[in-house]
């Protein structure tokens, strides 16, 4: 008999929803559950009233319901340790867990671990230095080595928003005292890391990896501001596009063998144990492929494109991860374009009103409807606004120029109080095609 998994995912947003309705097409899926899960999540599985980080609970859930498999969506879990507690734990540790373990996890939980990984495998990274508050002044200096702007990275994690960009010298050195003096990520600031800026595009590569080998994943470009033509804050990501136009087979072949190689090589060097996803956060400058970051988990709304064109069974993946066989695998990819628009509550990224009733999703037709910050009240039968990015909108089509029309036709059909997106997603690739094509005329 086929294998069958009774599955707890941990997280609460829209990479865990795309997931929860990923795995729910799976023969080998019995039951799913979702802790916290949102009310995307609630209809593929069963969501747990306790949080992704609280490992007394999971542990209780786990054992009383027969789970024998972990999936953990988010970040915060993974650097805490859930991995390692599973496998220390006698009675948990038979038990697969998709997600690295919190060594390996540093990957993404301190920007100076990573940093010092790249250096040590000779992967192309922006050159960097790493200070504390008692190397203050040295780091002040450090920013002459660099012409602006310059790049400023908490070591730790910082909810998204421990990456600042400052336009001058003067804005820098006070963004470092703020940082390095002033607490201002707390621990997260603890070490900061200055790096060179780099010119180019941004794009983000993923892997599933069980250590040994590893499947490429659909490429994604995500947008961060949340102003139109990439203005004012960033945020957890108000869009997404997957395939890019600019990520060329000669480009992703630089990618694997230059990145993608050498990590995974490099995590055996070192002793490493890895299974789980890798996300590649990099920067094409002039068709050489650069890594910003690296994350132990699927982006979000990365997931959001990347899953909808991955045409192979998810947990079939995970199974192959858990016993040690993904090189077996052959990865399926669909050539239509998927676009991903986020709509989010009026006044994210700052202060923001929750409990706002959500209609209309059960209008859409030519899309998906993927949840992220809602939550149901069975009382009033209604769905609510639960966070600051409230749904993401998934559309795929044979081209571009046509999921981006498709997307943009649905969004209206969906309503809350405050409700916002951007209306550029994917624009500003589409110009890239247009000049693509004038240039070879």
């Amino acid at each position: 008999m086929a294998t069958k998994y009774t599955i707890l995912l941990l997280g609460s947003g829209g990479r865990e929803h795309t997931i929860a309705w990923k795995l729910s097409q799976s023969d080998m899926l019995d039951k799913l559950y979702c802790a916290p899960g949102n009310a995307g999540t609630a209809k593929h599985g069963t969501n747990l009233p306790f949080q992704d980080s609280d490992f007394q609970s999971i542990h209780q859930f786990v054992i009383a319901n027969n789970v024998n498999m972990l999936i953990v969506g988010p970040e915060n879990p993974l650097v805490l340790g859930i991995h390692d507690y599973f496998l220390e734990t006698p009675e948990l540790a038979g038990i697969p867990v998709i997600g690295p373990a919190k060594h390996a996890a540093m990957l993404e939980g301190s920007k100076d671990f990573a940093k010092e990984f790249m250096a040590r495998h000779t992967i192309p990274t922006a050159a960097y230095q790493t200070f504390n508050a008692g190397s203050f002044n040295s780091a002040v200096d450090f920013l002459d080595t660099f012409h602006a702007p310059y790049v400023l990275k908490a070591d730790g994690l910082a909810a998204g928003k421990g990456v600042v960009i400052c336009a001058t010298k003067e804005e820098a050195e006070l963004e470092l005292r703020e940082m390095l003096l002033n607490s201002k990520f707390g621990k997260a600031s603890e070490k900061v890391v200055i790096e060179q800026f780099l010119h180019g595009i941004e794009m983000s590569a993923f892997v599933l990896t069980d250590g040994n080998s590893y499947c490429i994943l659909p490429e994604a470009k995500d947008y961060k501001r949340i102003g139109n033509g990439d203005t004012g804050l960033n945020t957890g990501g108000m869009g997404c596009v997957s395939p890019l136009p600019f990520a060329t087979p000669e480009f992703m072949a630089k990618v694997e063998d230059r990145i993608i190689k050498p990590t995974i090589s490099g995590l055996q060097i070192d002793n490493i144990p890895y299974k789980g996803f890798i996300f590649f956060g990099l920067m094409n400058v002039n068709g050489e492929p650069f890594v910003i970051e690296y994350n132990c988990r699927l982006g979000d709304p990365e997931t959001e494109v990347i899953l909808p064109r991955l045409k192979n069974d998810l947990l079939e993946l995970f199974h192959l991860v858990a016993t040690n066989k993904l090189s077996s695998a052959k990865i399926d990819i669909a050539e239509e374009t998927a676009i991903c628009v986020m709509m989010v509550s009026g006044g994210y990224p700052g202060t923001y009103a929750k409990g706002m009733p959500v209609h209309g999703i059960s209008n859409i037709q030519n899309a998906l409807a993927f949840h992220a910050g809602t939550a149901f009240n069975p009382t009033v039968n209604q769905i609510l606004t639960n966070g600051g990015r409230v749904l993401g909108l998934t559309a795929i089509a044979p081209t571009l120029l046509e999921a981006k029309n498709q997307v943009y036709s649905q969004l209206p059909l969906i309503t809350f109080d405050g409700c916002y997106y951007r209306d550029d997603i994917g624009l500003d690739l589409l110009h890239y095609v247009e000049n693509l094509t004038n240039t070879n005329e």
